[in-house]
């Protein structure tokens, strides 16, 4: 494993501060100086600043993984891929491992929830929980009623009918969309079907975690309300 990952998984700082560190000689690897893209086996002592590098452990009532509601900027890619630039995980920087739950296009902005329990992504967004996700959208023409109750009511996008939703219109150029589904730009696309395009597409809701008062690029960690919404099975946070 690389090292500066080795570092970031023990949850004492991100990935990008772990390649700091290296670089100002300050990290040994079984007594030796390490180097930028030093790897690092099962066995093998890290040290920074002379001090041996041990995973980080739940206190007593804290919890096991890191949930998080994220603002996200246009620009930014929804991906863990580090080669891709922009991606959403060197964005955000935790010191912790973390992967999102779902997707927002570069081009969207807006809340997404990201976490470093892998084993819940998926329980998440199944189908069967219709988990609903609130827009608030821009587009390049006057919102009409007619133009509402066709989205409502579904659209042809990926050779299939999207299914029904709850629309409401919010000034001139602008509307409110709730979904339960998240097919690849689904309201790009249900828009352009009525030979509209969007401008801006704002995610403010995803079950019951609000974006509220958080700033783009900004995040924060989700409460346990907000967790026993998205896990009402689990406990073991």
């Amino acid at each position: 494993m690389r090292l500066n990952k080795h570092i970031s998984d023990t949850g004492f700082c991100s990935r990008r501060e772990a390649d700091r560190l290296i670089s100002e000689g300050r990290v040994t690897v079984n007594g030796l100086r390490a180097r930028i893209g030093a790897e690092v086996g099962e066995g093998d002592e890290v040290r920074i600043d002379g001090s041996t590098l041990r995973p980080r452990t739940a206190a007593k009532g804290q919890r096991k993984h890191v949930y998080i509601a994220f603002n996200k900027p246009p620009g930014v890619t929804t991906t863990t891929e580090s080669a891709v630039k922009g991606n959403i995980v060197d964005f955000i920087g935790h010191q912790q491992r973390i992967f999102p739950i779902g997707r927002l296009d570069k081009d969207s902005e807006g809340l997404i929830l990201l976490t470093s329990n892998g084993d819940i992504v998926n329980e998440i967004l199944r189908a069967e929980n219709k988990l609903e996700k609130e827009y608030l959208v821009a587009i390049n023409h006057a919102v009409t009623d007619e133009f509402l109750r066709g989205m409502a009511r579904g659209v042809p996008v990926h050779g299939e009918t999207t299914l029904p939703c709850k629309t409401g219109k919010l000034g001139r150029f602008g509307f409110r969309i709730v979904l339960v589904q998240g097919l690849n730009r689904q309201i790009r696309l249900m828009a352009a079907h009525f030979g509209h395009r969007v401008k801006q597409l704002l995610r403010v809701r995803i079950g019951t975690v609000k974006l509220g008062h958080l700033k783009p690029g900004q995040w924060r960690n989700l409460t346990d309300a907000e967790l026993r919404g998205l896990l009402p099975q689990r406990q073991d946070w």
